[in-house]
């Protein structure tokens, strides 16, 4: 009966491993190489972040300390080994930041892991605070607003291998990101994983059976900050500068943010998360300054209408398809989308011509729009865009409709196709 788990276990991973490794061949600048590598380096921070929030039930506000801390030891450590301070490898300077994170959740974790829930998440808040403004107050180390730079290039690298090209440093990362990623997916499979999973579920019960739930809590939290200083030391590699910004509140929010997108109750999830953290941050903050307030809407309706991210909406519908139902819902799918990009066209043109208001004012009223022009002062463009977002509003809440009776039905018949089978079995 394992056999085929074990197969297609094999077969996720072999394609993981290919996928990575054939990724930079679709791409011939150095933008998308290093798109894919802060894919790797956020995968690696996210799936930390998802060991105690998504496995632990540990809402933290202050990850980012464990990422930045280790950024800011691996760039020290970058300088030392490149100066000949150490007899330190290049290819090994993530690992002195993973150290590093694992110090600092040796120290930090032994405070906060004696709380749970909402003090928890306050305490990390206060410590991500405290190491934020001890990024400024002691510039010897942190290096000040200007950060600590350093030099990844070495003279005489092994086979050639300098990691000066981008690519070089990508398939580092590569190789780090297939290790932790495979680490911590074994790590929740273990004694203390699943302990940790109890921990976030019933506390009472697994206190009641003879357990620990703080010293659970305190060595998840060592692990998740050792993976975490990996990333952090993966991106002092990739881009060669560390600012007290690795450490504030905002990075800690956007690995909050994106981990809950992806879904943190799936493995997966978290890597879905990352990939699209990094888009935002590096693509899509290109094209518009108002992506922000985008971000914040699609988080707002997946708390609404997908608490459980994306990766839960991919498991709702692989399950549809395992009993041959998709097809059913596609025709609603495509429905759902087209009318949504129609009320996404039409709120959009109204954000955009207020943002041009408010930032552009003085290049005049008129703007570009999706190879439109539109005019921020005319009620004609107003109007417009009103129109276009009512319509597909409207469409969109209708199609809802259709597509909201027929998933009832399909979930009606799986429901009863489940009882069938367990009966005969």
């Amino acid at each position: 009966m394992n056999k085929p788990v074990n197969r297609a276990r094999w077969v996720i991973w072999t394609s993981f491993a290919l996928l990575m490794a054939v990724a930079p061949l679709g791409f011939n600048s150095g933008l998308g190489i290093t798109v894919l590598s802060q894919m790797g380096i956020a995968i690696i921070a996210c799936l930390s972040y998802n060991m105690l929030f998504g496995q632990g039930g540990m809402l933290s506000f202050g990850h980012a300390v464990y990422t930045g801390l280790g950024s800011f030891l691996a760039i020290h450590a970058l300088n030392a080994a490149t100066s000949g301070s150490i007899p330190l490898p290049v290819a090994l300077v993530p690992l002195a930041g993973g150290l590093a994170g694992l110090g600092f959740a040796v120290l930090f974790g032994y405070v906060t892991t004696r709380k749970a829930g909402n003090t928890f998440a306050m305490i990390t808040l206060g410590l991500g605070e405290l190491v934020f403004a001890m990024s400024l107050m002691v510039p010897e180390f942190f290096g000040g607003e200007g950060g600590v730079s350093g030099n990844r290039m070495t003279k005489d690298g092994l086979w050639g291998i300098t990691f000066g090209p981008p690519i070089q440093v990508y398939y580092l990362i590569a190789v780090y990101t297939f290790v932790c990623v495979a680490a911590m997916y074994a790590f929740t499979r273990t004694p203390l994983g699943r302990m940790l999973n109890a921990v976030r579920d019933n506390p009472e019960r697994v206190e009641f059976v003879g357990y620990d739930t703080q010293r659970v809590r305190y060595l998840a939290f060592i692990i998740a900050g050792f993976f975490a200083g990996i990333s952090g030391g993966l991106a002092a590699l990739n881009f060669e500068i560390v600012t007290a910004e690795v450490v504030g509140a905002g990075r800690s929010g956007a690995y909050l943010l994106f981990t809950f997108l992806g879904g943190a109750t799936f493995f997966f999830g978290p890597i879905l998360g990352a990939i699209l953290m990094v888009l935002a941050f590096v693509l899509f903050s290109e094209f518009t300054q108002a992506w922000l307030l985008y971000l914040g809407l699609i988080f707002m309706f997946t708390v609404m209408y997908a608490p459980g991210g994306i990766a839960s909406l991919i498991m709702m519908n692989l399950r549809v398809a395992g009993f041959g139902r998709l097809r059913e819902l596609l025709p609603s799918y495509l429905g759902l989308a087209v009318t949504a990009v129609v009320m996404l066209l039409g709120a959009s043109a109204g954000v955009e011509m207020v943002y041009h208001l408010q930032l552009h004012n003085t290049d005049g009223s008129t703007l570009r729009y999706l190879g439109m022009v539109l005019d921020a002062r005319s009620v004609s463009s107003w109007a417009g865009a009103a129109l276009v977002l009512a319509v597909g509003l409207g469409l969109f809440e209708w199609v809802r409709r259709g597509f909201a009776h027929k998933w009832g039905a399909v979930q009606t018949c799986i429901e009863e196709e489940t009882k069938r089978r367990e009966a005969v079995q």
